[in-house]
């Protein structure tokens, strides 16, 4: 018995071996079939563009992905570069989805972004190019805080992730177009580019009324109220009386 079971365990590696031959010469063999959208995340995973960890999406989680991936415009990304390299004289990009997040993808153009728009003191002080993960996600931080203060509602930000692993770059498209219509807006000289790219939000007109105003439209009978013409009760109805049988 003993010596069966000495045997059995000199077996075993030579089962896994001869096991895990016969899966890589089926792996060899069998091709495996990828989307379009799987080829570019395996594109992005080999240029190290996102998480070192996130992978490929499959089933329901590709389908969530394909929908979020769908929002991204193009013609937006065009306006977006063509402002931000004006603003703060960045070097454009390579077109595509891609280019556009690895050019934002370490902060620093988004830190050089919102310094140039600022009037006074620089939000972000320090901004230096590195390879580390944890110090571009850092600039990309300092840059959604300083934004917050210029005036983006929490609703436009995009959060870190959705850059920094392009899980959602339309949330970044987002960030980078209400930044620019407050930039439009507040009109403090400090905008570059055409105003025409981005919407002017809208502004409180304050009307200042005297006293002698507020009396006299107390007098006045808005259209909403009924007839201008006084009231009357000639020509109505209360419908035919009730019959009792």
């Amino acid at each position: 018995m003993a010596e069966n079971a000495v045997v059995f365990k000199r077996e075993v590696p030579v089962l896994q071996r001869a096991a895990l031959s016969a899966a890589s010469v089926y792996c060899t063999q069998v091709p495996f079939l990828h989307t379009e959208q799987e080829v570019e995340d395996l594109d992005m995973a080999a240029k190290g563009v996102g998480m070192a960890n996130k992978g490929p999406s499959y089933g329901l989680s590709r389908q969530v992905q394909d929908k979020i991936d769908s929002k991204y415009d193009q013609e937006l990304e065009l306006v977006l570069v063509e402002w931000i390299s004006r603003q703060c004289g960045a070097d454009k990009p390579e077109p595509g989805k891609i280019g556009f997040q690895t050019w934002l993808k370490d902060g620093c153009v988004l830190g050089e972004l919102i310094n140039s728009l600022s009037a006074g003191d620089k939000p972000v002080k320090k901004i230096q190019s590195s390879t580390m993960a944890f110090k571009q996600m850092e600039q990309i931080s300092q840059f959604l805080s300083a934004a917050e203060k210029y005036g983006v509602t929490k609703t436009d930000m995009f959060q870190t992730v959705d850059l920094w692993e392009g899980k959602d770059l339309a949330a970044v498209q987002r960030t980078l177009s209400a930044l620019g219509s407050l930039a439009v807006t507040k009109e403090e000289g400090t905008y570059k580019g055409d105003p025409s790219w981005f919407f002017k939000k809208a502004q409180e007109n304050k009307r200042d009324f005297s006293d002698d105003q507020l009396k006299a439209g107390k007098n006045v009978i808005g259209l909403q109220m009924g007839s201008n013409k006084g009231a009357s009760q000639e020509g109505m109805s209360y419908g035919r009386p009730r019959q009792i049988l």
